[in-house]
């Protein structure tokens, strides 16, 4: 008999009595906490910035006091249009180099890791979360779930061509072990948060 075989044959014969239950998951998030809280201090904790805004003109004076509006913004949320461009999401994603800011929509956040979920139907296309210079989603409050395992009972069997959460700009330690961010995505990450 081959040391193959002989191995196989050890564990047929060394399986358990019994067949051990799964575990019941509904205890997860069943924890009571203040998830707009909670959703806010993760996000600091992982360099994003929680604002929390009534309307979209709230967001639109945030942006025009505390980013340079005469670079590129885009974004692919109409009541924006009055300081980002909306023409952009047929162009090849290589002319998107230049893009200071890109404001999007999220499905959902999660309130344990501050991750939203975001689909191609919102993001225009899929790079541009990715390649701008600094990222601003916004999340209705009401759509911050506690925790992921909600989050993947939300998404259930949703159709979408690509989907990813993100969670603060973009970051990374491997350079001779320091901090940086912006090294493979966004430099910084905003999140507002609509009423």
């Amino acid at each position: 008999m081959s040391s193959k075989a002989d191995i196989l044959n050890k564990i047929k014969q060394n399986q358990p009595a019994f067949v051990t239950e799964l575990p019941n998951l509904n205890v997860l998030g069943s924890e009571q906490f203040d998830i707009l809280e909670t959703y806010k201090t993760v996000l600091k904790n992982i360099g994003g910035d929680p604002v929390e805004v009534s309307d979209y003109t709230d967001i639109l004076e945030y942006i025009k006091k505390n980013y340079a509006i005469e670079k590129r913004i885009i974004t692919t949320i109409p009541e924006l249009s009055g300081i980002a461009a909306l023409d952009w999401t047929n162009e090849d994603p290589h002319s998107l180099q230049d893009v200071e800011l890109n404001i999007i929509k999220a499905h959902f956040g999660v309130a344990e890791n501050s991750a939203l979920w975001v689909t191609d139907d919102l993001l225009g296309q899929r790079i541009s979360p990715f390649i701008a210079q600094y990222l601003a989603i916004v999340v209705h409050k009401k759509n911050i779930v506690a925790t992921m395992h909600q989050a993947y009972e939300r998404i259930g069997n949703q159709e979408y061509g690509f989907g990813t959460f993100i969670a603060g700009p973009s970051k990374t330690a491997d350079i001779e072990q320091s901090l940086v961010l912006g090294a493979h995505g966004a430099r910084g990450l905003i999140v507002f948060l609509l009423d």
